[in-house]
């Protein structure tokens, strides 16, 4: 029974019977024709469910019937994201809070969360914000630090990091980032309740949920940052999407939308650089050698993409276009126009990470990232000083 199996969540941002996550208001003049509520949330894909939308609206409780659609990414696991939409009465003028029960409108209530996205805003806090799903056994704090301090310089203004757990070491670096506005942590406990996978194959990696519930958490921060920012970019922490002609986001977007459109999402092309390849010590910092972590300013050699194959891109994209997101793009657009791929002489993603390659492979050198390093290795090592006074 869904309602047994999951009434046991306390969670601040996951409540009983759906794992709902962020509630979004969709009002009539923005994205779609009617009034409803959208809401992110994980189901059991086998059960037919009936859901119910308890609402406060005009200081009194409104009731309706919802209705809801299973992502496709689910990759045959027991649980997959979803979507629930409930329509709102239009004599419903000041909806402020939404709770959603299963079994018909006499569910139980266990629950209210507040109803986000609800009027649509003449600026954003936020030029460029980052969504990091999911950190978990998270221990390399060198890397942390040199991926947030990039961040920076390519001009994000916010990064949200999806926690499930990490060592003390890192979260004393989290807590720095969190203190100074910079980071966003969302304490992600989905594995307290439902047993997660460790990859997306399922007959390899068993489990009741996709790859420790990263999808779901993706959709849930497009909820929570569609008014706040103006572009959102869906990325892993060993990934940094870099201009080639240019510096800076702020610099790169008026060019891709000019040459593409600005009413799509942009699709960045994955480029690995090994571990495992040969160290380039032209930058290397002897004072970050006892911090616990990679130096990825040692790793230059990037493993050439075979034409034709699937490539593990990420997207940056208006988060206002977006009605489902997935690991690698979207699987529905709010206008139906989708993300194109950006030509790779204009900017592409460099992802690195620990993986073998084949030995028969001719890397290709490709030091771009050193452009960075005379202002990334001073803020790396300013707060690596930090960091360790704090302590």
């Amino acid at each position: 029974n869904t309602l047994k199996r999951k009434e046991h969540l306390k969670s601040h941002h996951m409540t009983p019977l759906t794992y709902t996550l962020s509630i979004q208001f969709s009002a009539k003049h923005h994205r779609f024709r009617e009034k409803e509520i959208k809401t992110i949330a994980i189901v059991l894909r086998h059960e037919q469910a009936t859901y119910s939308c308890v609402m406060c609206c005009d200081g009194g409780i409104m009731t309706s019937n919802a209705y809801y659609s299973i992502h496709s990414d689910h990759f045959n696991f027991e649980y997959g994201t979803a979507t629930i939409t409930c329509p709102i009465s239009s004599r419903c003028l000041i909806l402020t809070h939404v709770a959603i029960t299963a079994g018909g409108v006499s569910g139980r209530v266990t629950s209210f969360q507040p109803v986000r996205n609800r009027d649509v805003p003449t600026s954003f806090p936020y030029e460029f914000t980052i969504c990091i799903s999911v950190m978990y056994d998270y221990k390399n704090v060198l890397n942390l630090v040199q991926f947030m301090e990039m961040f920076r310089l390519l001009g994000a203004q916010r990064v949200v990091i999806y926690k499930t757990n990490c060592d003390s070491e890192t979260q004393k670096v989290l807590d720095y980032y969190e203190r100074s506005g910079f980071v966003e942590i969302i304490p992600w406990t989905i594995k307290n309740h439902i047993k997660v996978s460790t990859g997306w194959k399922i007959d390899i990696s068993p489990g009741q949920l996709h790859y420790y519930g990263q999808i779901p958490a993706l959709n849930d921060c497009v909820f929570r940052y569609m008014y706040q920012t103006r572009y959102l970019a869906l990325q892993d922490l060993d990934e940094l999407i870099l201009p080639i002609k240019v510096k800076t986001w702020t610099e790169l977007f008026p060019e891709l939308e000019n040459k593409y459109s600005s009413d799509v999402g942009f699709e960045f092309e994955n480029n690995q650089f090994p571990f495992s390849a040969k160290t380039h010590v032209d930058h290397d910092v002897e004072t970050w050698n006892h911090v616990k972590g990679i130096n990825i300013i040692n790793y230059i050699d990037r493993v050439p993409n075979i034409p034709g194959t699937f490539n593990n891109y990420k997207i940056i994209v208006n988060p206002r276009l977006v009605q489902e997101a997935t690991v690698h793009g979207l699987l529905k657009s709010a206008n139906g126009k989708g993300t194109v791929r950006v030509d790779n002489a204009i900017a592409r993603m460099y992802h690195f990470k620990d993986f073998t390659y084949s030995p028969n492979t001719d890397l290709i050198k490709d030091d771009h990232l050193w452009d960075y390093t005379n202002d990334l290795i001073p803020a790396v090592s300013k707060l690596r000083n930090t960091t360790s006074d704090s302590s």
